[in-house]
């Protein structure tokens, strides 16, 4: 991985990420494809928008399809004819969403399949011999995530056991491209602590001197607390992180929160958050948020967006938007799925056009003022 770092205005940076398979420019948002694929999306659509990177999804990868199958397909990139670069998530998420069917321990996290029930253990080598398998661009390594609001015992057992498995998995990474495995592929390790101020350093500070790693990643936020909770740990915890590799913030959100992160020293980010309102009927416009099955849309010959440039902008009204959804046509998924993921991509080439262009500010101010 290359990364070099472009411009600064105040906290808020512009770089470029080359991995094997794509040149990434920061900041990025990338589309979550939990099976392999963005929902109701294909490798052409995402190319069409100009996405240069998704994420895929370890633990459901893991138990269906299989990795063994998908790398004899060519990896994820050969499985999906996704060109571009895979990140893919360790499962330590999976573990706290599915906490009722998981328990970790000081070696790894136990679960049982949300599948069929079967019983499965994850370690921070099993997890990179499955993304070994996937062939993703970035590997995320197994960490132990806590809801918010915890106990300060619990959180500081998750910050040793995710610094412990940071160590075992960049040892067993450089193990395994020493045999030529994964010699492509990089490696972030995933900064714990809740709110904490003092956990977030202690964790930022053991995580960060492991220099071997091609990135650092802000895990364990927006589970529960307050919005400015979040901003203000990600501000603190930025201070404490390379500035000479990737920083990102794991499954954070609302074009509102990728903004203020921005502003926080963020340069990547992932979130379910386009697709999943999509198919409830929220679609983000440079406006804000509208709700296409209100039956104020019902004649309305708008595009979704007027300033938008995407294929449904481009081509259907809200109106058209509007008895799709109510009609249950899975046409309406895609169309508003595009638009969505569309917004964000281009939220974030504006973003980073604002920064190399020294405007930063004022484009800030500008997103909030449509929305007002």
């Amino acid at each position: 991985m290359e990364f070099t770092l472009e411009a600064t205005r105040g906290k808020a940076r512009a770089a470029t990420i080359k991995t094997a398979h794509s040149t990434i420019q920061t900041p990025v948002f990338m589309p979550v494809g939990t099976q392999g694929t963005v929902k109701t999306l294909d490798a052409n659509d995402m190319l069409s928008m100009g996405a240069k990177i998704i994420l895929g999804n370890t633990y459901h990868l893991y138990l269906r399809p299989g990795s063994k199958l998908i790398k004899k397909f060519g990896g994820l990139h050969g499985f999906s004819k996704f060109p571009n670069s895979f990140l893919t998530d360790s499962g330590g998420f999976q573990a706290f969403s599915l906490s009722d069917n998981s328990k970790p321990d000081e070696k790894g996290i136990m679960f049982k399949s949300h599948i069929d029930g079967s019983k499965h253990y994850f370690t921070p080598q099993s997890v990179l011999d499955t993304q070994y398998d996937l062939g993703s661009d970035i590997m995320m390594i197994l960490d132990d995530l806590v809801a918010l609001p915890n106990t300060d015992e619990r959180i500081q057992t998750s910050i040793e056991r995710t610094t412990k498995w940071a160590q075992e998995a960049i040892e067993y990474h450089k193990e395994q491209q020493e045999k030529g495995i994964g010699v492509n592929q990089n490696i972030f390790a995933i900064i714990q602590g809740g709110t904490n101020k003092k956990f977030r350093q202690l964790s930022a500070e053991q995580l960060c001197s492991l220099t071997d790693y091609d990135g650092y990643a802000i895990g364990g936020l927006s589970v529960g607390e307050p919005n400015q909770d979040m901003y203000d740990t990600v501000d603190w915890t930025t201070q404490f992180m390379p500035e000479d590799k990737p920083r990102y913030l794991m499954g954070v959100g609302l074009p509102e929160d990728l903004i203020e992160n921005i502003d926080r020293g963020v340069d990547m980010f992932d979130c379910v958050m386009p697709t999943r309102n999509a198919r409830n009927g929220t679609l983000f416009t440079s406006f804000g948020r509208i709700n296409i099955r209100g039956a104020k849309f019902k004649e309305d010959d708008q595009p979704i967006d007027p300033e938008c440039t995407c294929y449904a902008c481009q081509n259907f009204t809200r109106a058209y938007l509007n008895h799709l959804y109510r009609a249950g046509e899975m046409t309406y998924f895609r169309l508003g799925s595009m638009h969505n993921i569309h917004y964000y991509l281009n939220l974030m080439k504006e973003a980073r056009a604002a920064i190399l262009e020294d405007r930063w500010e004022s484009f800030k101010k500008e997103f909030y003022d449509k929305r007002s």
